[in-house]
C-alpha cells in the first residue's frame, strides 16, 4: 500500500467524509441479488469481450471493495485504489478472499501504476467529488493501454430532464450545503431521517405506480423503487454527506473524454446518469 502527502487534486474534507460513509455502510448488508443487480446498472455498457487473455485493470475510488468484489473473479489483478486509508480498510476486510487484488492507498494526481500498462479501468461516483474532474480522468486514462476501455459513472446535470427537476434538485442541494458541513454523526442521523421521509415513500410510491404503468418518467428517485432500504440509507448519507459535488451534461462528459484520450464513447441509456465507457486511443 502506498501515500503520497503531496496530494492536489483531492479535497480532504471530502475524502474524510467517504471514510466514515464506508464504515458505517460497509456492504456487508447487501445482498448478493442487490449487488448483482447495480452493479449491472453501471457495467451493462463495458465491453467486456474487449479484454485481453489475463487482464490487470484499477477500480479508483474503490470505496468498501463493492463493485471490485464482483470484477475480481473476472481478471487477473484488480488495483483497488482509494483516497482514505479508512475506507480501504473495510475493502481490505471484505475483499480478503480475493488474493488478486492489491490494495493502493493513493489519489488520482499521484496513481502509483506504470503509464500504458493496464488493460481496463474504473471509477464509479468518485470523480464529480475531486476538484479538478477533467484532470482526473485524464490522470487515469493515462494509465491504460492503446484500445484499453474505461467506464465512468459521473452525476449528470439534468440535461434530460425538465425544469421543474431541475429545480426540485436546486432545493435539494441547498440541504446538502447545510447537510455535509455538520460533524459526521449529526450528518449521518440526519441523512438516515432523510432515507426515511424522503427515499423510501417516493421510491416505494414509483414501485407502486410502476405497477400500475402510472410511474412518469422523471419520478424522483424512481431508481430506487426496487432497491433495497440498506441502498437507500448508503446512498442518502452518500448524496447529502458529501461536501464536494461536481455535475455535467452528456456533451461535457464527452469532451472531457475525448479530451483525456478516449474515443468510441458510449453512453447507458437507464439510470444511474451518467454511466459512458470510452476506449483509449
Amino acid at each position: 500500500m502506498s501515500s503520497d502527502e503531496t496530494k492536489t487534486n483531492v479535497d480532504e474534507r471530502t475524502v474524510a467524509g467517504f471514510g466514515d460513509e464506508w464504515s458505517r455502510f460497509d456492504q456487508a448488508a447487501l445482498s448478493d441479488d442487490a449487488r448483482t443487480t447495480i452493479f449491472a446498472d453501471y457495467f451493462s455498457i463495458f465491453p467486456w469481450e474487449r479484454l485481453p487473455d489475463q487482464p490487470r485493470g484499477m477500480d479508483l475510488g474503490c470505496g468498501s471493495g463493492r463493485w471490485a468484489a464482483v470484477v475480481a473473479p473476472r481478471v487477473t489483478e484488480l488495483l483497488a485504489v482509494d483516497a482514505s486509508e479508512e475506507a480501504l480498510s473495510v475493502a481490505e476486510r471484505n475483499l480478503s478472499g480475493d488474493d488478486n487484488v492489491r490494495l493502493v492507498h493513493a489519489s488520482v494526481d499521484d496513481l502509483p501504476v506504470e503509464d500504458d500498462s493496464l488493460d481496463f479501468a474504473y471509477s464509479l461516483g468518485v470523480l464529480h467529488h475531486v476538484p479538478d474532474t477533467p484532470a482526473a480522468i485524464s490522470s487515469l486514462v493515462s494509465k491504460l493501454k492503446p484500445g484499453a476501455p474505461c467506464l465512468l459513472y459521473l452525476y449528470y446535470a439534468f440535461d434530460n430532464r425538465g425544469p421543474w427537476f431541475r429545480t426540485l434538485w436546486r432545493a435539494s442541494d441547498w440541504i446538502r450545503r447545510g447537510v455535509s458541513i455538520m460533524p459526521h454523526g449529526l450528518r449521518f442521523w440526519v441523512s438516515q431521517l432523510l432515507a426515511v421521509l424522503v427515499y423510501w415513500p417516493l421510491a416505494r410510491s414509483a414501485r407502486l405506480l410502476d405497477r400500475l404503468n402510472l410511474l412518469p418518467d422523471a419520478w424522483p428517485l424512481a431508481y430506487y423503487r426496487a432497491k433495497p432500504f440498506y441502498v437507500m440509507r448508503t446512498d442518502a448519507l452518500d448524496r447529502f454527506g458529501t461536501r464536494l459535488e461536481q455535475r455535467f451534461t452528456r456533451e461535457e462528459i464527452t469532451e472531457m473524454m475525448n479530451d483525456a484520450g478516449l474515443m468510441d464513447i458510449t453512453f447507458s441509456d437507464h439510470e444511474p446518469y451518467w454511466c459512458a465507457v470510452g476506449i483509449k486511443r
